[in-house]
This record gives C-alpha cells, structure tokens and sequence, in this order.
C-alpha cells in the first residue's frame, strides 16, 4: 500500500509516478487523496472535542467540589452534548476509512526512479544473455507434440479429469518434474535459502497482505466453508497463485530484530489461478495453465538492502537456467508492465524454439516497503529504536512445468528424443527420453 505520510506531502510525485504505469490511476488517486483529506479534518474535529470533553470533566469534578452544584450541571451538559457531536463524528468517521482503504488497497506500488519508464513489454530492457540459442538442422517441434509422442504429458486425460488448462505428466515426465524440483530446491537451499512448505491454502487477510486481494479476486480459486456466503467471512480459505503469499506472509504482524535479516526463503507448491480475463492466451501445452508446480524465492531485507537483495535474488533464479544450459535472456520491465506490487522487476526468459522467441519462466521484483504495509510487517534496529517497515522480494526460481518445457524443446534430437541436461541426470537417473517407447530409457552412466 502506498504510504499516506508521501501521498500527503507530495501528491504530485505520486501522481507523476503511478501515471507512469497507466494514466488510468489518476482519477483512483484523485478520490483518495480527496477522501484521506475529509478522514484527516473529520479526525481533527473528533480529537478537538475529545480534548474539550476532557477538560470540561475536570471542571465538573472541581465545580463539584466547591460546592458550585449549578455550574457544574450546566458543565455535565455541555459535556454530553459534546458527547454527542463526538460519537456523531466518530460514526461519519467509520463511513469513510473502508471506502478510503478500499480505494488505497486498489492502487498499485510505486515504481522506483531506476526504472525505464514505458507503455508496455515493447518499452522493457534486456539485461544480459545467457547461452545463445541452439541451431537446429531439422524443424523442432513444440513440447506438447514432444511430451506426447514420448508418451509423458497427456493433456487428453488431464482434460477428461478437469477441463482445458491442466496438465498430466506419465512416468518418466512424471519422475522428470520431481527431478527439477529436487534440483532447484537442492541449488537454493546450498545459496542459504531456508526451505518451507507452506499450506496451499490461505485465509483472505493473507492475500490482502501480499496484494492478490482485492486487485485479482477473479483470478483466485475461493473456497467457502459450508453455509457462508460472504467472501470475506472469517471461514473463507483461497488456494495460494503462488508461494510468495505464504513466505513473505509468515513476518505478518511481527517485529523482527535487524540481526536477523535478510531472511531468505524458498518453497515448492502447487499454484492455482484461474487467469481471469486471458482467454484465448497460450491455450496449448504447459504455458498458461490453471495449476501449475513452482519453487518461489522470497527475501525480507532492511530498506537499504533491497536493490542489491534483488539483483542476488536474480542471480540465483538465474542460476537455474545457467547450471541446466537452457538459454535464456534477462529483461528489465519499464514502468507500464510491472505487476502490481512490484517496485522494479526483472524478468527471466527461455528461449522456445518451436516459437523462436522467449517466454518468461520467472519474475523477480523488489516490493519495497508495500506489502510490507499492508502486512505490518516490521523490524527494530536496536531495543530502544522505533520499529521501521522492512522490505519484500520475491521471485520464481523457477515455474517448474516451463522449465520442464523448455528442456524438450531446447534437448530435443532429430530421432524424437530429448537429451537431459548434464547437471540433471543425478536427479533423474536417466540421461535421455527415448521416442520409440515411454518406458525406453538409457540409464545414466556411473561413475
């Protein structure tokens, strides 16, 4: 959430900044600003009577005590009718906060001064490249044809089972993708990253905290316990979009001491998401799915650590890709695609032949102090020292069934199969996917 204190004291920077993003948070920030300063008078005016209620009280018991029976009955109606302005006030004062935080909660962070500003991924940056693309001498397939002339990814019975948008993997693609999880969970883990399993279901307060609520309530899975109707009803559960909800949400409410930080955290879950509002997008194979495997990254750093926290988050989402060869290029987002609760974002991608382009397979962003608001999340520089709101980071290392995509499309050989990745053979216990049977295997060489 944006900070009231800097909204109040530079309304123009805001502005300035949230248009850079989309013009169309202009007329959202207008109503806040003006609604935050109707709660700001009406609170004046509470404490002001508050304050004479107060002081009228005392002469009361004074009056009283001199004997000054009249004086101090026309004190105790003064005081309740200042009673009554009062709670009249208070009540005016209740109508506005949820409108006001609804219209707060609805506006996205605000992007650092280091970020190129833009319209769109057109407008984003590449940072740096990994291993060039391979050139083929045959036309490659894509990795649903490949997935299904091996006989591991069968989208037909995941259809039979659930609908478009889901994914079944068979023997070895399903050993494979435990392989990729192991690997990346095993490569963070080494990089200092304590390893969570969190629960795959969260109540509402939570996603509120890392931002999914209310922005994307359509592209979340709701779950109402059994006789509520209401939403936002303390019995309401939602299946996390991702782990980042989680992680980042277990500092929630807390004060956590300077020695501490940075803590970095990693976890494979399932995701759901509904992906409300992309019909028609990346329909085929394992892009855009309504569930989908991924080991999340997530750093609570202090607020002068978290630029360079991002650019070692990176890194180590980077190291994915690099330790398994696949290419890939880095990008910088601009201004107008950064998701919502992001500051500055980069974004990793894989090159799919197939397509001959690159597809994101992780995000790294750098929140700031904005969820960290929301979750009143903080930490103490010493006992004596006020607590300050510590900072947030996340990102994907990596969206697993991607990775398992880009490695059929980017290992796949001319006779159908597809060659492992050297670093993961270990993990797997085979080094390739033969295309004459699901069950033809070569097991790795030992030794």
């Amino acid at each position: 959430m944006i900070d009231s204190a800097l909204l109040r004291k530079s309304p123009e920077k805001v502005l300035d900044s949230l248009c850079s993003r989309n013009e169309r948070y202009k007329a959202s920030l207008e109503t806040a600003i003006k609604m935050d300063s109707e709660h700001r008078a009406l609170l004046q005016e509470v404490e002001a009577l508050r304050a004479k209620r107060n002081a009228l009280s005392q002469s009361v018991g004074k009056a009283k005590a001199s004997g000054a029976v009249d004086e101090a009955q026309k004190l105790l109606e003064e005081v309740g009718r200042l009673k009554s302005a009062m709670e009249e006030k208070e009540k005016s004062l209740e109508v506005l906060i949820s409108p006001l935080k609804e219209t707060l909660l609805s506006l996205p962070n605000l992007p650092h001064e280091s970020v190129p500003r833009g319209k769109n991924e057109e407008d984003n940056r590449p940072v740096r490249f990994g291993q060039k693309p391979v050139s083929f001498d045959f036309k490659p397939l894509d990795h649903q044809t490949i997935g299904e002339n091996l006989g591991i990814l069968d989208f037909a019975a995941a259809a039979k089972l659930s609908g478009s948008r889901f994914a079944l993997w068979r023997g070895l693609g399903s050993r494979l993708m435990g392989a990729l999880v192991s690997f990346t969970l095993d490569l963070h883990s080494k990089a200092g990253y304590e390893e969570i399993r969190p629960p795959y279901l969260v109540k509402p307060e939570i996603l509120e905290g890392t931002g999914q609520l209310p922005k994307f309530k359509e592209d979340l899975y709701h779950l109402e316990s059994p006789g509520q109707e209401n939403s936002q009803t303390a019995g309401d559960m939602y299946l996390i979009p991702t782990a980042e909800v989680p992680l980042t949400n277990l500092v929630r409410d807390e004060i956590v001491p300077a020695e501490n930080l940075p803590i970095k955290m990693t976890a494979y879950t399932p995701c759901f998401r509904q992906e409300a509002g992309s019909y028609g997008k990346d329909v085929r194979g394992l892009i855009r799915n309504h569930q989908f495997d991924k080991v999340e990254l997530v750093w609570i750093s202090k607020p002068e650590d978290s630029l360079e926290a991002l650019e070692s988050l990176t890194k180590d989402a980077e190291k994915v890709l690099a330790t398994l060869e696949i290419p890939y290029r880095i990008i910088e987002l601009c201004t107008g695609d950064l998701g919502f609760a992001s500051r500055k974002t980069y974004d990793l991608e894989v090159w799919m032949p197939s397509e001959q382009k690159y597809r994101e397979i992780s995000s790294c962003s750098d929140c700031g102090d904005f969820q960290a608001r929301r979750m009143n999340a903080r930490f103490r520089r010493a006992p004596k020292n006020p607590p300050e709101l510590v900072h947030t980071l996340n990102g994907s290392g990596v969206a697993i069934g991607r990775l398992f995509a880009a490695i059929l499309e980017n290992f796949q050989q001319k006779d159908g199969s597809v060659l492992l990745p050297k670093a993961l053979v270990p993990y797997a216990g085979f080094e390739r996917l033969m295309a004459k049977s699901m069950n033809q295997v070569v097991e790795s060489k030992k030794g």
